[in-house]
């Protein structure tokens, strides 16, 4: 059988089974930038799911798609999921309708698998957790604020200040 390409009208208004949103530290500027705000609002209007990970969060919220949702983040970020309308949650993933956010980078990997278990079921997710063999046994327990005591917690916030400063010159 062949494949033939729809009209070109189908193509326009194409549905996106995943809106996703990484972050970093271009997270941003990229708040300020209308023109990809209003890509961002565009694409989750036809998305399936609207998802991020990490601070790629408060760019869902710059972008008004997060107002009335509960949200996660970077714990350094996720309080400022508030300038949005948004209820920030502390937990490495939470989905509240469409929309499925997770906090930091290893969260991404719990992100994934849930995001995963959504398209093609918890097997899916459980063989693909298995085949990386993803069991996770971090070798201190520093991996939170909660966790991590104050002194830790204030060194990395001057470390990611330092860094964004950095990064916004």
């Amino acid at each position: 059988m062949a494949y033939s390409q729809p009209p070109r009208s189908r193509i326009a208004r194409k549905y996106l089974d995943i809106l996703f949103v990484p972050g970093g530290m271009g997270q941003q500027a990229m708040m300020q930038d209308r023109e990809a705000l209003a890509f961002l609002g565009d694409r989750a209007s036809r998305s399936g799911y609207v998802t991020s990970v990490c601070s790629g969060s408060l760019l869902l919220g710059a972008a008004g798609l997060l107002k009335g949702y509960k949200a996660t983040s970077h714990w350094a970020t996720r309080d400022a999921l508030r300038m949005f309308g948004a209820e920030p949650i502390d937990a490495r993933v939470v989905v509240d309708r469409n929309r499925i956010s997770g906090g930091g980078v290893t969260a991404g990997i719990d992100f994934g698998l849930v995001v995963l278990a959504k398209l093609r079921g918890d097997d899916a997710a459980k063989l693909t957790q298995l085949a990386m063999e993803y069991d996770p046994e971090p070798p201190f327990h520093a991996g939170s604020p909660k966790s991590a005591g104050p002194a830790i917690v204030e060194q990395a916030m001057s470390f990611m200040a330092a860094a964004m400063e950095k990064h916004a010159r």
